[in-house]
């Protein structure tokens, strides 16, 4: 076996691990109720694949090869335990006869035509509301996004060791509150689907803008949330706030190529080169969005939040902005999604459509409240404002105790430097 060959069935068992794993672990713990197992009995596969198709070559129906083998392992390792053998013989009753990487066998194939089911369950199981949001985040993309926990620790700052027994503790908690691997009843998922699209637009933030350290951007997050994002709007195809979710990272992440300049350093909105942004997910926002205003349903905060992403996305440069409408869709926002945070935005909206000195009024009720006064975008906003209206000094202040407050290291050298630049201008 050459080098070559070796490398290359690595890189098919990674890439179709990435692809795989959600509907992997999800069918396995289906038949075995046990979301732990499943995720253990996965991983048993990907090993024997990593071990034999090297050897073997990589087989017809990866997925299915990886099914079967997984069903496999657990017949074997549960068989002699007395209270797996009825499990045992439902997954003996789906594991194909033949040899893995046969493609014949239509029930792994077709995995029962429970794909879309199972898939939903585990999304739904993963985001349980017994469990944080922390953990939450965590075991949707372990379970889900087929990321190893090394991954996810990196991608939010933590130590694997901490990462890895939030995870731990997050399956305890599933097994110790018996919550069952099952769909919830019809009024029970409009409930639930809520903290689900919360958790994978937080993946996504996170990766847009990096909370902390010295990444302004983290794309593989987005990637991660946007595959999850429409999963979950194939899954619930006639729910406007999973097309609106989907939209909105679609139309954020268009502009992920223009956020960095060549020099590495962050560049702002009004700042970037929108021939550099991705007009493939410009257009695939778009129609997720027509999709979401086409159900007929009234729009929630994610499609709201999606057409007022597309007011940015048609327009090609900065000063083609419809800021008039970007300011009323906020308006829309804020009655229906009530938050100081959305009120720092549509400050800026205000500031636009209106003038600094409107815009001022509605950041400054914000700061009158204390609601946010840690948060570090509402005196940079401030600051921004504050600075257009040709009040330099005090938009220096704001923009350093934006800078004072933020973790994220590139946020800081922006405000930083545009408390400088307004000094300057005194």
């Amino acid at each position: 076996m050459t080098d070559e060959r070796a490398v290359a069935a690595r890189r098919a068992v990674e890439a179709v691990w990435h692809i795989e794993s959600g509907r992997l672990v999800a069918g396995l713990a289906r038949v075995t109720g046990d979301l732990g197992l499943a995720e253990d009995l996965a991983q048993e596969a990907l090993v024997a694949a990593l071990e034999q198709w090297p050897v073997s070559g990589i087989p017809p129906n990866p997925g299915g090869w990886l099914m079967t083998t997984a069903k496999r392992r657990g017949i074997d390792a549960h068989r002699r335990t007395v209270t797996f053998e009825r499990k045992a013989a439902v997954l003996a009753r789906e594991a194909v006869a033949d040899e893995p990487g046969v493609d014949t066998d239509s029930r792994v194939d077709s995995l029962d035509d429970h794909v879309g089911d199972d898939l939903l369950r585990l999304v739904l199981t993963a985001c349980h509301p017994v469990l944080s949001l922390e953990s939450r985040v965590a075991l949707t993309l372990r379970c889900l996004g087929g990321l190893s926990t090394d991954e996810i620790a990196r991608a939010f700052l933590v130590p694997e060791p901490t990462m890895a027994q939030r995870i731990v503790r997050a399956k305890k908690t599933l097994t110790d509150k018996g919550v069952r691997f099952e769909l919830p009843t019809a009024d029970e998922l409009s409930d639930r689907l809520g903290p689900v699209l919360e958790v994978v637009y937080l993946i996504f933030n996170e990766g847009y803008a990096a909370t902390s350290g010295q990444d302004w951007v983290r794309p593989a997050l987005c990637q991660e949330a946007m595959r999850l994002g429409r999963v979950l709007a194939g899954l619930v195809p006639d729910e406007p706030e999973a097309l609106g979710l989907l939209s909105l990272m679609e139309l954020q992440a268009s502009r992920l190529p223009a956020r960095l300049g060549a020099d590495g350093r962050p560049v702002l909105l009004p700042d970037q080169d929108r021939r550099r942004w991705d007009r493939l997910l410009v257009r695939r926002g778009l129609e997720s969005l027509a999709r979401a205003e086409a159900s007929g349903r009234p729009l929630g905060p994610y499609a709201v939040q999606a057409a007022i992403a597309a007011c940015h996305a048609r327009a090609l440069r900065p000063e083609d902005t419809d800021w008039y409408l970007v300011a009323e869709l906020y308006d829309v926002l804020r009655t229906i999604w009530p938050s100081p945070v959305v009120e720092v935005n549509r400050a800026v909206a205000v500031g636009f459509s209106r003038g600094p000195d409107a815009g001022l009024v509605v950041v400054d009720r914000v700061v009158a409240s204390g609601r946010l006064a840690g948060y570090p975008h509402l005196h940079a906003v401030r600051g921004d404002l504050l600075e257009r209206a040709g009040r330099h000094t005090e938009a220096a202040d704001a923009f350093e105790r934006a800078a004072s407050l933020t973790r994220s290291e590139a946020e800081r050298s922006i405000f930083t430097g545009r408390a400088r630049a307004a000094r300057t201008a005194t």
